[in-house]
């Protein structure tokens, strides 16, 4: 994978972690409540389930492609049309409020919330889907779908992980939110351009 793709890659997954919304609050929930060591763990789980979903999704496209490159393709162009709807949808946010929880939580238990937030979460495999279909190659091999996996997964869990660090921090949490509508704005028009970008090459513009 050439720096400048995974470097996009990085970007739209970084900002999409950013972008406040239930994951973030439960995280930020798990922190308050039971610590920095339940904020940890959940963290790191939802990133874990991030990966996951990175996992089947490019093992998955990996297949198709093999098997029927015009698929492949066709998913390609409806991925892109939906990051254009995404990108909109950014675009008019007015940004999230963060909510809080009641109830103190153990450690797995904070763990499992974590996990579950991310893999239960529809929205993020069709997400994650649409997102790879635009970067893997037809001729990407295990260490380039392994940097794309490690890519979502950790950069998930290392925003999440710094949020816990920052928690304590209540001016972080309110520049956070106040920036929420800028991060929308920043995330909506990155994934846009990378739609465009696709769509340009599958009819060969470019």
């Amino acid at each position: 994978m050439e720096f400048s793709h995974w470097l996009s890659l990085f970007s739209i997954c970084l900002l999409g972690a950013m972008s406040p919304g239930p994951s973030l609050a439960v995280v930020m929930n798990n922190t308050l409540r039971g610590g920095h060591g339940d904020g940890y763990a959940t963290a790191l789980a939802h990133g874990f389930g991030v990966g996951l979903y990175g996992l089947l999704t490019v093992t998955g496209l990996a297949v198709l492609l093999a098997r029927s490159p015009a698929l492949f393709v066709a998913i390609q162009v409806l991925g892109a049309a939906y990051l254009i709807y995404l990108g909109g949808k950014s675009l008019r946010s007015d940004g999230a409020h963060l909510p809080t929880a009641e109830g103190k939580k153990n450690t797995r238990t904070a763990a499992l919330d974590g996990f579950l937030v991310a893999f239960l979460n529809p929205k993020l495999a069709i997400f994650m889907l649409a997102l790879f279909s635009q970067f893997l190659e037809p001729m990407a091999g295990a260490l380039e779908k392994g940097i794309m996996v490690a890519t979502v997964g950790i950069t998930d869990a290392s925003w999440y992980a710094l949020i816990v660090v920052l928690i304590s921090r209540r001016a972080f949490l309110e520049r956070l939110q106040r920036s929420a509508i800028v991060i929308d704005r920043v995330f909506g028009v990155i994934l846009i351009l990378l739609a465009l970008s696709v769509l340009l090459r599958a009819a060969g513009l470019v």
